[in-house]
């Protein structure tokens, strides 16, 4: 216990957390340990998990599952039914993943924020300039999923999904630290630009954006694999019908998944709160004045 306490005290410095994490080959990295996640031995998998417990504690209490064929399978696990149960309230867009929110709020002129005095432009995140006006003078929630967290997401709203465009790009890390010390971070990372329309033809978008260790998202309702091999920016056509709180795909470590909604819509949490997937995140005042022009 005292190891794990002067441990975890070490890498909690900013100076070394940064460092350990940025100043080095990320992508390289992330290929490695993605490639030793997915090895299904007893051995490997009790030792990459013993391993991460000691940087963060995982979060296991929603899920059946106790025992796991590598770290992947342990990382990409799912919801034993009833665990999340979805916020009854029909104008409520609820929020798709468990997620401590980072930066929210109004979207000003296009431009949002990453961290308090690091703004960055919907045009550098969102490869479609029509999509960017039709968010400018919405809202938007940053969502960071932790190590320990639950890593699946899910649909906030009853909606049809109508397009994705992949981004391929970087690896950096998308703490809290980083987040204070580079600038434009999420618009250099891989990501997913996930478009959809709501029954009233309201727009809703959803970043899933990847980040060292995680650069591989998984949608269901796509048959491309999406990982750093898949160079973009690459535009998906689809048309898949979910309904609220079905799960949409997962990352295979902790990340973050940025909400933006067009103006109508006002956020319910604030920066700071703990969310899990169907908690109340935006709230649809006037269903008419919500609706995207």
């Amino acid at each position: 216990m005292k190891f794990r306490a002067w441990l975890a005290r070490l890498v909690a410095q900013e100076d070394l957390n940064f460092l350990l994490t940025n100043r080095i080959p990320r992508i390289a990295v992330t290929r490695a340990v993605g490639w030793l996640s997915g090895i299904e031995h007893p051995w490997v998998a009790a030792l990459t998990l013993a391993v991460w417990q000691q940087f963060a504690r995982l979060e296991l209490d929603a899920t059946e599952q106790r025992t796991f064929t590598s770290m992947r399978d342990c990382f990409t696990r799912g919801l034993r039914p009833g665990a999340r149960p979805i916020d009854p309230d029909p104008d409520v867009l609820v929020s798709p993943c468990d997620a401590i929110v980072g930066a929210c709020g109004r979207i000003a002129n296009a431009t949002v924020l990453q961290a308090k005095g690091f703004p960055y432009r919907l045009s550098d995140l969102l490869p479609d300039p029509a999509l960017v006006e039709s968010l400018r003078d919405g809202s938007y929630a940053t969502l960071r999923i932790t190590s320990s967290m639950y890593h699946r997401f899910h649909a906030p709203a009853d909606c049809t999904i109508e397009r994705v465009d992949y981004v391929s790009g970087d690896t950096w890390n998308v703490n809290p630290i980083a987040l204070r010390r580079v600038e434009r971070l999420f618009c250099r990372n891989e990501r997913a630009v996930i478009r959809a329309r709501l029954d009233d033809g309201t727009l809703l978008v959803i970043v899933p954006i990847a980040a060292i260790l995680v650069a591989s998202i998984r949608l269901h309702f796509v048959d491309v694999l999406l990982h750093l091999r898949y160079r973009g920016v690459n535009p998906i056509h689809c048309h898949a019908r979910v309904r609220r709180g079905e799960e949409l795909g997962w990352f295979e470590q902790g990340s973050t998944i940025i909400v933006f909604v067009p103006s109508g819509c006002s956020l319910v949490a604030a920066e700071g709160a703990r969310l899990r997937v169907g908690d109340a995140l935006f709230r649809r005042a006037v269903k008419t004045d919500c609706q995207d022009g």
